[in-house]
């Protein structure tokens, strides 16, 4: 028998080995096995495949089974196989990418230790009224200890369960509790131990935090508006597996996700709810466990290893989770029996995967998964991604529009600041308009919140040299070092190459260096000189690397412990906080300059979004609305105006005739071709070469090579060709073309240590 093998390296295809007699009966498609690989090396190899085919070389043996439960599904195989094939990268990319590091061991012991945590209990020899009394009597002489032990009865219950002669009835405590109730140190808890009276022991808990399963599902009623969506959705659904739900900012469509989620796990189905942003999972878990309890599972990078691999191993047990929440890796965990997939906010760019392969998007991949399982697919947001909605007015998607918030609640008012102006006339202080400095100075005293954006974070993004111009450049790639305060660092965003801020210029010995620009680091500062009263915090990449870091922001912004959140677009995505009435966009002019097809439509669903974030509790009743104050360099430019007047149609309209005349997707599928080498110049003749050749194969559909806006990263310098394919072109055909071309360039000597891959999408 011989088995084919998924190994976890960059290679193509898979590798089949010989299933030796006494492993037999083990391997199975799908267990995890032990496989050597090259002279010395072995590998946690995934199988795929057993059967009696003898392959034309000499296969080498299996050498065991890391276990016997099977940790790939038939469906998850058939998607993985999908996204290889369609990305354009190799099975074992696709599963490095979607196992958890603990499951890749070769030698069958998954790094993790199970997690425990230290109780106390009472002996069995002290589980007696008489001996308990007698020596609690004996320890007036050591105060503390007596304390310990009296904290322990009161918190444990232990004088009803003597009573009772039941030792089951005792609660529970943890070492911590009882320490921390005694106001004991661990010390005098020892001492209490060496008595014999209590002792300590461990006990294993999961890391995933679950609650009970209800006995009752808490769902609040839907709306009528949000009823007449519900049953459209599930109208459409009988016609199109796939629907968008286009509902405006706080129009409550994740209460119709509730509902369309117990509606599924009633038919014993399993749920996948993808998010964009971790950030986003915190406040979503937190409600979604108060109706689903413990049948919800949550999957993301902020997890540990081990916890991951806790819910992997869940998720082809016997007993799943019903719903997994997660943002676009959860696409690649095995589900058994899928139902539904609720893809929020499905137009946000970080669903799609850049580095390092695969280069998926995780919306695109839900929709294949959804059809392999025979699943439903729902897609919410705002302000859908261009090619969403093309698809669903083109009748590929049905489609159900939300046009009210919930609760009665009036949309933000919108007004635009021309920042240019008001700089022209000295009005500007710093980073804020008068208008918007107004507004925030109201809010706080009205008691209320303030949310600002200002998409790039740091201190300042440059760094000058008033004498002779000099900026500090990063020695790895091209880009210019953003100064961060706190830790008095010059930072590359790009590859985290750190330096301390010099003291003098290195190139005229000057001393007069300022910064240039504002990052959130930044506005923070000037903030708290402007208001300092107020309490400010701020939500970037810089203050959010733990999950612990993400998740006190935003449950302290809940609670009223700050009263303005600067960040970047992290804010933008889905938060719902009921105190913010005002929001600020402090300079949308940065999100509309980038060199990018996507910009204007990117930059109009970023402003929508944080705008979104403003007035979601004010009732239109009260005569007040939320405010939202827009600074931009050019106030009468086209999205601005489409932003104000919220009007994605036009929006929508104006991209679409700019995509036509240039031929950009919706309308064709994108490839990118990336080279990097360390060489420019050997670079340069690879891209003319590749695109010399592409050209002879596809003519006028390719264009470049060209220089990316970040033309070297990490010492590597990179070109670019981009190839448009119609959306009726064979596309197994032009994959087989490129794999072709790439295997002839690499061949070559001279290019030998250059990199290619592809980009699709």
């Amino acid at each position: 028998m011989y088995a084919d093998c998924i190994v976890p390296l960059p290679l193509e295809g898979v590798f089949t080995y010989s299933v030796p007699t006494h492993l037999s009966q083990k391997v199975q498609v799908g267990c995890r096995v032990n496989v050597p690989f090259g002279a010395k090396k072995q590998y946690a190899a995934l199988v795929t495949r057993l059967h009696e085919e003898k392959p034309a070389y000499q296969t080498k043996d299996i050498l065991a089974v890391l276990e016997e439960e099977v940790m790939l599904l038939p469906n998850q195989l058939k998607l993985w196989q999908w996204v290889a094939e369609y990305y354009m990268c190799t099975l074992g990319e696709v599963y490095k990418a979607a196992i958890p590091s603990g499951l890749k061991e070769k030698d069958g012991v998954v790094r993790y230790r199970p997690r425990t945590i230290d109780c106390v209990r009472i002996t069995e020899e002290y589980f007696d009224p008489f001996k308990l009394n007698a020596v609690l009597s004996t320890m007036k002489v050591a105060p503390k200890q007596q304390l310990l032990m009296l904290k322990y009865i009161e918190l444990t219950g232990l004088g009803a369960a003597l009573t009772l002669k039941n030792p089951q009835i005792l609660k529970e405590i943890t070492k911590e509790e009882l320490l921390k109730a005694a106001g004991c140190s661990s010390t005098i808890l020892k001492a209490v131990c060496d008595r014999g009276l209590l002792e300590e022991y461990e006990v294993l808990v999961d890391r995933i935090p679950t609650g009970q399963i209800p006995a009752e599902l808490i769902i609040q009623p839907l709306s009528q508006a949000q009823q007449v969506a519900r049953d459209a959705i599930s109208g459409a659904w009988q016609q199109k597996e796939v629907c968008l739900l286009h509902g405006v900012t706080s129009s409550g469509k994740t209460e119709i996700y509730i509902h369309l989620i117990a509606e599924a796990l009633k038919e014993g189905k399993q749920v996948l709810y993808m998010l964009p942003e971790i950030v986003l999972t915190s406040q979503l878990t937190d409600r979604l466990r108060k109706v689903f309890g413990d049948r919800l599972g949550v999957y993301h990078s902020r997890y540990t290893d081990a916890e991951r691999v806790e819910v992997y191993r869940k998720q082809v047990s016997d007993q799943p989770y019903d719903i997994i929440v997660g943002v676009r890796s959860s696409v690649l965990l095995p589900f058994r029996n899928l139902g539904l997939v609720i893809i929020d906010e499905e137009h946000e760019n970080s669903f799609k995967q850049t580095e390092p392969a695969p280069r998926y998007h995780a919306r695109n991949v839900a929709l294949v998964m959804a059809k392999l399982a025979g699943a439903k697919t729902l897609l919410g947001t705002a302000t859908p991604s261009l090619e969403t909605y093309y698809n669903a007015i083109q009748g590929k998607y049905a489609y159900v529009s939300l046009t009210t918030r919930y609760g009665n609640v009036a949309m933000p008012e919108i007004e635009v600041v021309d920042i240019a102006e008001e700089k022209r006339k000295k009005l500007m202080s710093g980073p804020f308009s008068p208008l918007l400095l107004r507004e925030i100075r109201e809010a706080l005293e009205r008691k209320e919140q303030v949310i600002l954006f200002q998409n790039r974070r740091g201190f300042a993004p440059v760094v000058e040299c008033q004498v002779c111009g000099w900026t500090p450049q990063c020695p790895h790639c091209d880009v210019a070092l953003t100064h961060h305060k706190r830790n008095n660092q010059l930072v590359c965003h790009y590859c985290s190459y750190s330096t301390p801020v010099p003291h003098r210029c290195p190139q005229c010995d000057g001393d007069n260096l300022s910064s240039k620009g504002y990052g959130t680091e930044r506005i923070e500062d000037v903030l708290k000189n402007i208001f300092p009263e107020a309490r400010v915090a701020r939500m970037d990449l810089d203050t959010t690397r733990s999950r612990s870091a993400y998740e006190s922001l935003i449950k302290g912004f809940q609670k009223g412990e700050t009263d303005i959140l600067i960040g970047t677009q992290m804010v933008t995505k889905g938060l719902d906080f009921r105190k913010v009435t005002v929001v600020g966009i402090l300079n949308a002019s940065t999100m509309l300059n980038q060199p990018d097809f996507r910009s204007y439509e990117r930059a109009f669903q970023m402003m929508t979004q944080v705008a979104g974030r403003a007035g979601r509790s004010v009732s239109s009743e009260e005569n007040r609305v939320g405010k939202v104050v827009l600074q931009v360099h050019d106030a009468s430019q086209s999205t601005v105006q489409q932003v104000v007047r919220a009007d994605y149609k036009a929006m929508f309209t104006e991209q679409m005739e700019e995509r036509r005349m240039f031929n950009y997707p919706p309308l064709c599928r994108l490839v990118y071709v990336y080279m990097k080498h360390r060489d420019e110049n050997v670079l340069e003749h690879m891209a003319e070469e590749l695109a010399k050749i592409l050209r002879m194969v596809f003519g006028h559909r390719v264009l470049g090579p060209d220089m990316p806006a970040v033309a070297r990263v990490q010492t590597m310098y990179i070109r670019k060709v981009c190839l448009k394919i119609e959306l009726e072109a064979n596309m197994a055909e032009v994959r087989k073309r490129l794999r072709e071309l790439q295997a002839y360039l690499l061949a070559k000597q001279e290019y030998k240590s250059a990199v290619m891959y592809y980009d699709v999408e």
